[in-house]
């Protein structure tokens, strides 16, 4: 069996926030009705900075080498529209991901990283990345949003299936 963890924050409050595309990638795999014997999909219930506890206990619990484990989580490294699933490879700074390793004492683990960086540099404006996962996709990113986690369900599902 495999694990899918997609991490966000719990609460009607952070539902539509950036930083909650990991739960997005999650409530896919439901709506398409993906369950099967191969893989769990399941939203972390802490907020995701402390993810690594709601992690550790799911692969204690199942026994589950990390090799078998896929978090899915936001990356400011990658464009919006777009993803990469990599083993052992996050983002450079990122909370929850920290959390994760400390609890687990690796980043040995399948990152599916899905990019929501699209900051207008043009303007000489930039938010520091902390504020802005904690902002709503805007109306004009909603449909690369809704495209790409389709996107990422259909490849995941090709990979756990296998």
């Amino acid at each position: 069996m495999k694990l899918v963890i997609g991490l966000g924050n719990p609460g009607k409050k952070y539902k539509n926030n950036r930083h909650n595309v990991g739960y997005m990638v999650i409530d896919q795999v439901k709506r398409e009705e993906l369950r099967t014997k191969n893989f769990k999909a399941l939203k972390s219930d802490k907020f995701m900075n402390n993810s690594g506890s709601f992690v550790k206990k799911l692969t204690t619990d199942y026994g589950l080498p990390t090799n078998d484990l896929y978090v899915v989580h936001d990356d400011l490294d990658i464009k919006l529209g777009s993803y990469k699933i990599q083993f052992g490879k996050g983002p450079k700074d990122h909370n929850g991901l920290k959390s994760i390793g400390l609890e687990l004492g690796t980043s040995d683990y399948w990152h599916v990283r899905v990019g929501i960086e699209n900051r207008n540099q043009e303007r000489g404006i930039r938010k520091e990345g902390y504020e802005y996962v904690l902002e709503d996709f805007t109306a004009e990113e909603v449909g690369k949003v809704e495209q790409v986690v389709k996107e990422v369900v259909k490849d995941l599902c090709k990979r756990l299936e296998a």
